[in-house]
């Protein structure tokens, strides 16, 4: 299960932002995105999960392998934190969601409705449906927005659970979450040259 990128750019709102990005990421592996705001983190993660096309360069992955998880929740606002998991243990054909609900502490919310979770509850739900996915590819952009230190930390087992079972993620963050067997991709140096060529007939802000 290897994510291979080779040669990649990208582009936000029809503008490059990135481009030569090549890395492999293997099973058992965590590969973190560094770089300052607006270079493209979020774009390099959208184009691998497919959302919208690369200017240029390959992406290879076993099909359905990836779950993406970016800055909404995606959480149904009227179902419990129970009632979303199963929602989303079906779509992927997963089981027993009572392992997601262990890993991100929410046993003791599982009959609340997602909207009456506080910012960080909701985090963590949305986080949690990565665990019912069964996908062993993990994409995620600044995962631990609105969580506290100790949900930080109860990520970063959940990370570290899905390597050990020979799973792979890519991060885009710049919190420390204690991770073995990870590798810092840099993106600064493959930051667009102000005259790369802007592509027609598509604008990833309308995708």
């Amino acid at each position: 299960m290897d994510l291979i990128v080779t040669d990649l750019a990208v582009a936000r709102g029809g503008i490059p932002v990135l481009e030569g990005v090549g890395f492999t990421l293997t099973a058992g592996r965590a590969l973190i995105l560094r770089g300052p705001n607006g270079i493209g983190k979020t774009t390099l993660l959208r184009t691998i999960a497919g959302l919208q096309p690369p200017l240029s360069g390959k992406i290879s992955a076993p099909a359905e392998a990836i779950a993406y998880a970016a800055h909404a929740d995606g959480l149904k606002a009227t179902l419990t934190v129970t009632e979303n998991l199963r929602f989303w243990a079906a779509i992927y054909g997963t089981g027993d969601i009572t392992p997601a609900l262990s890993a991100m502490n929410l046993l003791g919310l599982a009959n609340r409705p997602a909207q009456a979770l506080s910012a960080g509850q909701k985090r963590r739900l949305g986080l949690a449906r990565l665990l019912v996915t069964g996908r062993p590819l993990w994409l995620l952009d600044e995962p631990t927005v609105s969580l506290d230190t100790d949900s930080v930390a109860l990520f970063g087992q959940a990370v570290a659970g899905h390597l050990a079972r020979g799973g792979a993620a890519l991060i885009a963050t710049h919190i420390e979450l204690g991770l073995p067997s990870t590798e810092v991709l840099d993106l600064s140096p493959h930051r667009a040259r102000a005259d790369a060529p802007a592509p027609g007939g598509f604008d990833e802000a309308f995708a």
